[in-house]
């Protein structure tokens, strides 16, 4: 298995345990506000772990990763045009960054579990898609 294989095996492994702790979305609005930031903190790390393997490829195709303070976005922009991911997967991605953006600058009272029942219960969907899509790097 070459560097590459390795490194996104070793993310996928990671987003996998994550997974592991995520409660069902059923569960979200009956949870604490401190349960609610450790599930904010979960889908966050999720939504690394899938960045951290775009620019693992990146650097495996040699494509310049973006440095500006935009450079989340267009990050998935990149990846849609450099054929990495498709256009669908850059929009259901697109959620888990805004809400990791929001997450990054929001006080964890600011957490409501309506918001974010959505991104729990779709999240292994999105992933599974995601990795599918990375199948072709590994």
């Amino acid at each position: 298995m070459d560097k590459l294989s390795l490194k996104i095996k070793a993310e996928f492994e990671n987003i996998d345990k994550v997974f592991n702790e995520l409660p069902s979305h059923t569960k979200l609005p009956y949870l604490s506000i401190l349960e609610l930031a450790g599930v904010a903190a979960l889908l966050h790390n999720f939504y690394n772990g899938i960045e951290n393997i775009l620019k693992q490829v990146f650097i495996s195709k040699k494509i310049i990763i973006p440095e500006n303070k935009t450079w989340h976005k267009e990050l998935l922009e990149k990846a849609v045009d450099n054929k990495i991911l498709s256009e669908e997967s850059k929009i259901q991605l697109g959620e888990y960054l805004a809400f990791r953006h929001f997450f990054s600058h929001a006080y964890a009272i600011d957490l409501y579990s309506e918001k974010m029942e959505s991104l729990v219960k779709n999240s292994k969907q999105v992933y599974q898609i995601f990795k599918e899509e990375m199948s072709k790097f590994i």
